[in-house]
């Protein structure tokens, strides 16, 4: 199998909370993975550490063959991200915005162009960003993200706050990507109903540790052969969960 991002036991810790434990992971080249947990699963710690924006605490990773930490400057050129809710100059346009990540970033002048039009924002480029809606700017947020075509996509919740109009646009183009430009997209969201229309792989944290990794297929069926509702991805993924809560708690009586 080709796997284009591979976490080995990796682990963050704060002092004496473990936000992520011992976690190990496999996206396959070319997918969507599709990243899920209860709020505080460690998620969004994990997306970090991949972007080494902090540290683990133990554990290894790689991306595209490159190992952090000795690689940390090559694994960036090579990852778009898309993490919080992005953070804009208000009184510069959609296009000085990615400009200034151009520059940053050192890419050619035309990528400015092809990731406006990548998500629809090529009419509104001249439009200070403090007057974008919304879903203008988790478009612009992914239009930083896409900058360059890069082959790996790491989106945290893109379709946060947004109405289902703008869900349905983002979901769409979330899903084209891959056959568009044949990268690789490890998103999260809590919208599991849109995970399941779009990710072909799935993974599911809870308070840090693994519970599932594999095909929604195998999710089913590893739900069915545990007695469990297979019915939708929100059912067995609360299904799990809370099979997982329940056995935390009984663990902590003995």
């Amino acid at each position: 199998m080709d796997y284009i991002i591979t976490t080995e036991r990796l682990t963050k810790k704060y002092k004496n909370f473990t936000s992520v434990n011992n976690l190990s992971l496999h996206v396959r080249r070319g997918s969507i993975y599709g990243f899920l947990g209860p709020n505080g699963a460690g998620k969004s710690t994990t997306m970090k550490m991949l972007l080494g924006l902090t540290a683990p605490t133990r554990g290894s990773f790689t991306v595209d063959g490159k190992q952090f930490p000795r690689d940390r400057l090559a694994i960036l050129r090579e990852t778009g991200s898309f993490i919080e809710a992005p953070s804009f100059y208000p009184n510069l346009t959609g296009r000085e915005n990615l400009e200034v990540i151009r520059r940053i970033l050192g890419l050619r002048k035309n990528t400015v162009e092809d990731a406006l039009e990548l998500v629809g924002l090529s009419e509104f480029g001249d439009r200070l960003a403090k007057k974008y809606s919304l879903g203008m700017k988790q478009r612009l947020g992914l239009a930083g993200a896409l900058l360059g075509r890069p082959p790996i996509l790491i989106l945290d919740e893109p379709t946060n706050g947004l109405d289902p109009s703008g869900i349905h646009e983002i979901r769409g183009l979330v899903k084209s990507l891959p056959d568009l430009y044949d990268c690789t997209v490890l998103i999260s969201s809590h919208m599991l109903s849109e995970i399941e229309l779009m990710a072909e792989d799935i993974g599911i944290l809870n308070h840090g540790r693994l519970l599932f990794e594999g095909s929604l297929d195998d999710l089913r069926q590893s739900a069915r052969q545990a007695g469990m509702s297979d019915g939708n991805l929100e059912e067995v993924f609360l299904s799990l969960v809370e099979r997982d809560n329940a056995a935390r708690k009984q663990r902590a009586k003995l």
